[in-house]
């Protein structure tokens, strides 16, 4: 009579697998996620760097920036009190408002506190202040 063998894994090996699996998943978090916080931090400041482009633009049709009241959707559409209504591009200055990273609007005050105007993601927490994902990132920080 011919013994039969059973083909497959033991559990002992499955349970040697799922251990080594995640190990290297936690070896890859650990390198991968600094460096997702600077790529937030980048996206960030790219999104200020193109709604300040948009800002000089609004600025040079009507003499002065957006007041804290008209905000940056004012970038987008036109907020009706304008000295120059005429000059407002058809499509407005921006086609859309961009989120920050972590998905919270971008803070727009003016006359600003760091300079002439403030452009401010407030970081993971989306709360003022912070230190590392959780701080501040504006057009007057580097």
């Amino acid at each position: 009579m011919k013994k039969l063998i059973k083909k497959g894994f033991t559990l002992l090996e499955l349970l040697i697998v799922i251990v080594i699996l995640g190990l290297l998943v936690s070896l890859v978090s650990v390198n991968f996620l600094p460096t997702l916080s600077n790529a937030y931090t980048e996206v960030a400041r790219q999104d200020i760097s193109r709604l300040q482009q948009a800002l000089v633009m609004f600025k040079i049709n009507e003499g002065s920036y957006p007041t804290s009241s008209q905000g940056l959707e004012s970038l987008k559409t036109n907020p009706g009190n304008l000295k120059n209504p005429s000059k407002y591009p058809m499509g407005g200055y921006i086609n859309k408002l961009p989120l920050d990273p972590w998905g919270n609007a971008y803070v727009y005050i003016y006359p600003g506190q760091n300079s002439e105007y403030d452009i401010v993601s407030l970081g993971a927490d989306g709360q003022p202040g912070g230190e590392g994902e959780n701080a501040d990132i504006g057009n007057w920080t580097d």
